[in-house]
């Protein structure tokens, strides 16, 4: 008698974050994903259902939520608990309701700060077993953007977090000034999200493979991309090129990259994590890297956060590639790289240097003794 044994769980979803500020092309941008063959089989979650500009893709209707589109997308409005909304919409797959679907894309509003929907995706117990974050996309106005970063603190966000960025309307630069306009639009893209490959739409370069596939591992081989993940020599060079403009608020934002050759010990990564969470938590917008750990160096472990919260790390069999360091990129608001820096090297026992003091530490008893007086 064969023993019958419990079928594998499912491979957990992509998910895509789609965000944006009002008017920068997300939605024109959405229905030419959504065209592509290869996004047939994909369920749209979108936060205001009159924002996106659908209508004449509905062919059928199943209740006032949720609505089937020809190309096979799903398209849903989000009304209440995101939470409740991923529920409903992988309980109808799986009962059947709705055909099958093999991706998901969320359009957030154009004010929206996409942290909030990164910490569901990262914490609910659920949802951690059926979805995985495979990327931030952020649509920017080529004509415009610089003007909205300068006026909504929000657009700053939706770049900094971002792992790709699309520049839309670059067709309408024409003149000088506007050619001018977009130079120091993309130098300051570039200073605040260093890491995010920026994607051009009138040039046909925001397609799917550009755009997906970004996160955490790639999902054929469950190894990630660590250099286009990671992208640490691009963070590095916009720390060493410097020259923030401090009449620009979004001077407050800086990207910065840790790296260690040597193994880092499991008890002393969850100390100096805890401790930067504790105390900057709000202000640490992303961080993401891979770590060489001392208890297991061949295994790395891949780490994901937004603000307080940590996604829960995966470790994959091996190294992807040549590079074997352990490297972090963080994201934060309103505090110097130094700050971190020096805490990083005190839990990692590598040699002091020459930088500012981080914070007052003096009674944290999570704080190694090298930095308490």
């Amino acid at each position: 008698m064969t023993e019958d044994r419990p079928a594998a769980p499912p491979a957990p979803i992509p998910v895509t974050l789609l965000t944006g500020f009002l008017g920068a092309g997300k939605t024109t941008l959405l229905n030419r994903l959504l065209s592509d063959p290869g996004l047939k089989d994909t369920a749209v979650l979108i936060n205001e259902f009159g924002e996106i500009g659908l209508d004449h893709l509905l062919v059928q209707h199943f209740d006032d939520a949720t609505v089937l589109l020809s190309s096979g997308c799903l398209c849903c409005t989000v009304r209440g608990d995101l939470v409740e909304a991923l529920e409903a919409l992988l309980r109808r797959m799986d009962n059947g309701a709705i055909p099958p679907f093999r991706r998901i894309v969320i359009e957030t509003t154009g004010l929206a700060d996409p942290a909030p929907i990164l910490h569901v995706l990262m914490m609910h117990p659920y949802l951690l077993l059926r979805l995985r974050l495979d990327g931030v996309v952020t649509v920017v106005d080529a004509v415009n953007g610089d003007a909205t970063l300068d006026a909504h603190p929000e657009s700053v966000r939706q770049v900094a977090i971002s792992d790709r960025l699309v520049l839309t309307k670059t067709d309408l630069i024409d003149t000088p000034e506007r050619v001018a306009g977009l130079a120091r639009l993309r130098a300051r893209l570039a200073a605040l999200a260093p890491a995010a490959p920026v994607l051009d739409a009138a040039a046909g370069e925001a397609t799917p493979p550009a755009l997906l596939n970004a996160g955490l591992y790639d999902p054929a081989s469950k190894i990630p991309d660590v250099a286009r993940w990671l992208a640490d020599e691009r963070v590095a060079a916009a720390e060493s090129a410097g020259g923030h403009d401090p009449n620009r608020h979004d001077d407050r934002i800086r990207a910065f990259t840790l790296a260690t050759d040597a193994p880092v010990g499991a008890v002393a990564l969850d100390l100096f994590l805890e401790l930067v969470r504790g105390t900057h938590g709000s202000k640490l917008l992303r961080l993401k890297g891979i770590v060489k750990l001392a208890e297991d160096p061949d295994r790395p472990l891949v780490l994901h956060g937004v603000q307080h919260v940590m996604h829960p790390p995966s470790q994959l069999p091996a190294w992807p590639d040549e590079d074997r360091r352990t490297r972090l990129v963080m994201i934060v608001r309103d505090v110097e790289p130094a700050v971190i820096r020096r805490l990083f090297d005190a839990f990692m026992g590598l040699p002091a240097v020459d930088r500012p003091d981080p914070l007052v530490v003096h009674d944290n008893p999570l704080a190694p003794a090298t930095l308490r007086r």
